[in-house]
């Protein structure tokens, strides 16, 4: 096997590890926003303020875990066209 298809076995690898971790942290955070959200549901004594920081918060948290997936996607795609490029010279 050559060294270039063993270097875009690994990309590939190591793209699926992240893709999965990453579907896996996403859900976990969901499951966490559910509880918070039924929480909040139930506090009475929560005031008004609180429930709006608690969801600019989540909203917060939210895109930010999206754009760290953009640039994770990005720079995965940066790699496979470097090598793609290299492939074809």
């Amino acid at each position: 096997m050559e060294p270039k298809q063993i270097a875009q076995q690994m990309i590939d690898f190591y793209k699926a590890t992240f893709d999965n971790s990453f579907k896996a942290m996403t859900m976990l955070q969901e499951q966490n926003e559910k509880m918070v959200d039924m929480f909040v549901s139930q506090a009475t004594w929560l005031p008004e303020e609180g429930r709006k920081a608690l969801s600019d918060w989540i909203n917060a948290y939210k895109k930010g875990r999206d754009d760290f997936k953009k640039t994770v996607d990005d720079s995965f795609q940066k790699v496979e066209s470097s090598f793609a490029d290299l492939n074809k010279g």
